[in-house]
């Protein structure tokens, strides 16, 4: 699943923009470089991997993560000051859940690091939707047939991150060892812990 296509002109008008707002004054050369790079300073798959191993060792922050996500972050000090809605879907014994964003990438950044190139793809955006089941086995992640998956749709200003479930002979774990298990396809969906 790629979207290289589909990448590449984005990437050309997003560079036209910057020119343009260059040779207009509107920004000076580098400045929206600079703005990326301290905004993807702190974004990484080890930020929502920490909050889901809050969640499994804390059982009051995991009712707070999964009633109010975003404030629920916010006491970890990831998405202040976001305006997006986090909402948090957790995986069970009978449930599954994936996210996806049908029109265009939105993610939570802050949480997953940057998306990778397949979660962009129009291939993976439009195919999780009308089979899911198909898609995750695609990923090598297998469910049991009477296992329900659930597909969360992002928008942009509502965001989805999963809190997968804790593996069984973790109890002894510290949550630094149990935030090291968790990878970012775990916490889009497309891959179990």
């Amino acid at each position: 699943m790629t979207g290289d296509h589909e990448d590449a002109s984005i990437s050309r008008r997003v560079r036209r923009l910057e020119t343009l707002l260059e040779e207009k004054g509107v920004v000076t050369a580098g400045a929206v470089d600079e703005v990326l790079d301290a905004f993807l300073a702190g974004a990484s798959p080890a930020n929502g991997a920490r909050v889901v191993a809050r969640a499994w060792t804390d059982e009051a922050y995991k009712e707070r993560l999964l009633t109010d996500g975003t404030a629920a972050v916010q006491e970890l000090g990831f998405m202040d000051g976001s305006f997006q809605r986090l909402r948090v879907v957790e995986n069970t014994d009978a449930t599954h859940n994936v996210i996806v964003c049908t029109l265009c990438s939105c993610y939570p950044l802050p949480l997953l690091g940057p998306s990778p190139g397949w979660y962009k793809s129009e291939a993976y955006r439009s195919r999780v939707v009308r089979e899911p089941r198909s898609v995750l086995a695609e990923f090598g992640l297998q469910l049991p047939t009477a296992m329900e998956i659930t597909v969360w749709d992002s928008s942009a200003e509502s965001r989805y991150m999963v809190l997968p479930r804790r593996p069984a002979g973790t109890e002894s774990l510290s949550e630094d060892e149990l935030a090291a298990l968790v990878s970012r396809n775990a916490l889009i969906g497309t891959a179990a812990v």
